[in-house]
């Protein structure tokens, strides 16, 4: 696989007036990565993605709104965020394939549904509650998020959605305080809010909603990911008319790129 590909910044403004900063990479039809959260455009899975597709395409990765370089502007809605996308996606010439991880996956499904230039989607594991085997969430997840934020309790925030939306152990998440990262995840904590507004109450499927979606899609999943993702992964791709679902051998929720990029190479250029 390709180790490098020269990268170039942008700045495309959202509808709101934020400013959304990408990087662009290769030559080709354009695909834009959709990140999952706290993470950055220069995220190593994003990054390696990238570069991995360049020599076919012209991969944008993004700065979501209120992290790394780009802007924020309150109040936040899901709808900025698609707006945010559609403004990368025109900087890009105006229509492009997309590919989500995560919940990032969840609002391409939302973009989908919205923006007529996006011609295929891509998902990895977007983690919506389809069974009794998920973790339960309260309906008022993200206003309770957003609340702590208000109060100055980020670190809370970070926990919370670790422990309960991410199934980290409590302990495990109690040593990572005490890491160089913690810093940032509180630095973004109040995104982890948006996260949850993009899931929108109980990260329940919105099976009637994606019904609608009309182009090539595929939602792929870890194998030794937990048995409820792999469940969303299976919903979702059902819902979807047409959608196909691939179970990727050894990987988890952390999906290796050397992993994903043949899935997605094969996907994109059909």
């Amino acid at each position: 696989m390709p180790g490098s590909a020269r990268v170039v910044s942008g700045k495309a403004i959202s509808a709101d007036g934020t400013p959304i900063v990408f990087d662009t990479c290769g030559s080709g039809p354009a695909v834009i990565l959709v990140a999952g959260a706290m993470m950055e455009r220069a995220h190593p899975t994003l990054a390696g993605v990238a570069a991995a597709l360049a020599p076919w395409f012209t991969v944008c990765s993004y700065d979501r709104r209120g992290r790394g370089d780009s802007g924020d502007t309150a109040p936040y809605a899901v709808e900025r965020e698609v707006e945010d996308l559609a403004a990368v996606m025109a900087a890009a010439g105006g229509s492009a394939m997309v590919f989500g991880g995560s919940s990032g996956a969840a609002l391409a499904l939302e973009a989908a549904l919205r923006l007529p230039g996006i011609s295929k989607l891509a998902l990895w594991e977007p983690p919506y509650h389809v069974d009794d085997s998920a973790p339960t969430l309260p309906g008022d997840f993200a206003a309770q998020l957003a609340a702590l934020v208000e109060a100055g309790r980020r670190a809370e925030v970070v926990e919370r959605f670790l422990v309960e939306a991410a199934e980290v152990p409590a302990e495990a998440v109690a040593a990572m305080r005490g890491q160089p990262f913690w810093e940032q995840a509180e630095a973004v904590a109040h995104t982890l809010a948006y996260e949850a507004a993009v899931l929108g109450p109980g990260n329940a499927l919105p099976a009637g909603r994606i019904a609608a979606i009309r182009r090539p899609a595929l939602v792929l999943n870890g194998e030794d990911s937990p048995g409820w993702m792999r469940n969303a992964g299976a919903a979702v791709a059902a819902a979807v008319p047409g959608a196909a679902h691939r179970v990727l051998e050894d990987q988890t929720h952390d999906v290796a790129v050397e992993a994903l990029v043949p899935e997605l190479l094969e996907f994109f250029a059909l």
